[in-house]
């Protein structure tokens, strides 16, 4: 099963990072449950803006990693080469 490393933007602007194995019921929790991420919780709705796809967990974190070394203009710049 494919990993996802993916962007969030909350509805306060700020930006959330995180890596999945399941992104559609990830984002769903992050919106709809209690066992969301804390900092999701109090800032919903939260939007799927980025994604990247791993094969294996490792990848996925290690790049999870480097997302959150970026300053937001540059996490900004990345999404916006995005396509989804």
């Amino acid at each position: 099963m494919p990993y996802v490393v993916y962007i969030l933007k909350c509805a306060d602007k700020t930006l959330y990072i995180g890596f999945t194995n399941d992104i559609k019921k990830r984002l769903y929790t992050h919106n709809n449950l209690k066992s969301a991420a804390k900092y999701t919780k109090a800032r919903r709705p939260v939007k799927l803006i980025y994604q990247e796809k791993f094969r294996n967990q490792t990848k996925a974190r290690q790049r999870e990693w480097e997302l959150k070394q970026l300053s937001r203009p540059e996490k900004l710049a990345l999404i916006k080469t995005s396509k989804l």
